[in-house]
Parts: structure tokens; sequence; C-alpha cells
């Protein structure tokens, strides 16, 4: 196993994330901001934060695939989500919800930030996910 995931003792709890992850290997993958669009470029679930959410972690499991890693191999997520208010996590993890058994996403997560933006390149994407994984 190349990735080992762990909170210690004394850290912040409860969160649904690791607070530290060790990874060991040579070969990192770095997956770059990903979206709500389909392999075209159309829009997915426009104005809906959970389905938007659940797109984009499809489509950063596509670019880890792409690399020969997948969601065991990721040693941090980071979400942008635009016009972040608390009121809006439980729409946050019902997108993470919808995929998380189909993807193999850990639960806790790895360690992951979510930032708040004001906006992303385009008026309709409200989250963007990158992701940093390691192999071998």
């Amino acid at each position: 196993m190349t990735v080992r995931l762990l909170t210690p003792e004394g850290m912040f709890q409860p969160v649904p994330y690791h607070h530290v992850s060790i990874g060991t290997g040579t070969r990192h993958v770095h997956v770059a901001g990903q979206i709500a669009r389909d392999a075209e470029g159309n829009p997915i679930a426009t104005g809906d934060l959970a389905g938007q959410v659940a797109q984009a972690l499809r489509n950063t499991a596509l670019g880890l695939a792409g690399a020969g890693a997948d969601f065991s191999d990721v040693v941090r997520l980071r979400f942008y989500v635009t016009r972040w208010s608390p009121e809006k996590i439980d729409d946050f993890l019902a997108g993470v919800a919808l995929v998380a058994e189909e993807l193999g996403i850990p639960r806790p997560f790895p360690p992951a930030s979510l930032i708040g933006v004001d906006h992303l390149f385009e008026p309709d994407v409200l989250v963007e996910v990158e992701a940093s994984a390691v192999l071998d």
C-alpha cells in the first residue's frame, strides 16, 4: 500500500477527512481541477451543488484512472466552492455520498480542504476538485 491515512490523537474531530496522509512511492499523480462537465464539455447539474460535486468527483476518478490510480492512492484533495457558506455543507456532502461507493472514495477522506471562492472560470461552475496521489 502506498498511502496510509491517519488522524493522530489530539487533532480536531470529528471531521469527514483524515488530517495526515503518508505516501510512499516514486510516481506522483496530480489531477488538475475537475468540474461538472461531460466528455464533450457540456455542463452537468447546472445550479445543483450536490450534482456538481458528484460529477466533478467522477471526472477526478477518470483522471486518476488515466494514470493507473484510484481514490485509494490519493494523498490530498482540494475542493473550491463558489460563494461558500456553512449552510451548503449538507448539499456538498450529499454530492460526495452519491458517488463514494461507486468511485471507492475512502471515508473518512484523505486530507482535504474546502476553499470558498467568489467564482470559478465560468458562471455555472459551482465546484472544482483537485487531487494528488502517490503510486509505486
